[in-house]
């Protein structure tokens, strides 16, 4: 990987967001943890969730994901031991026994600590739809 400002990182980090991506349909919160910073939040039109609360909502089971898939490819920027990586995804997830469908860009910012990649931050936006 390049420590240059906006170079384009190793293809590493667009395997384990996809990998992130499957631990997500597996349900399997451990799995999933093992992909995020301790610190990490996600940011959504809902307001910041933490790493505890995304995690305690899947182990109890009130979050579900079937499916989580890219749309098109990713736009992926190194800056040091910091990356960007935004890309269009689509999902479909159930809270508490509601079926979401969401396509929405969503962008992980992943940073190099002990040798891993892990994600520090997501941020979610819904695309808009035809008529919005």
């Amino acid at each position: 990987m390049s420590d240059e400002t906006g170079a384009r990182p190793a293809p590493e980090v667009e395997a384990i967001e996809d990998e992130w991506s499957r631990a997500i349909v597996s349900n399997d919160a451990a799995r999933i943890a093992d992909f995020m910073d301790d610190d990490w939040v996600m940011v959504s039109e809902s307001g910041v969730t933490t790493k505890e609360q995304f995690l305690s909502v899947v182990e109890s089971g009130a979050l579900t994901h079937s499916a989580m898939d890219r749309v098109g490819g990713a736009r992926a920027r190194a800056y040091g031991d910091t990356v960007l990586l935004t890309t269009r995804m689509t999902n479909t997830a159930h809270y508490e026994g509601r079926r979401f469908d969401a396509d929405e860009w969503v962008t992980d910012v992943f940073v190099r600590r002990d040798d891993r990649w892990l994600c520090v931050l997501s941020q979610i936006t819904a695309v808009a739809q035809p008529g919005d």
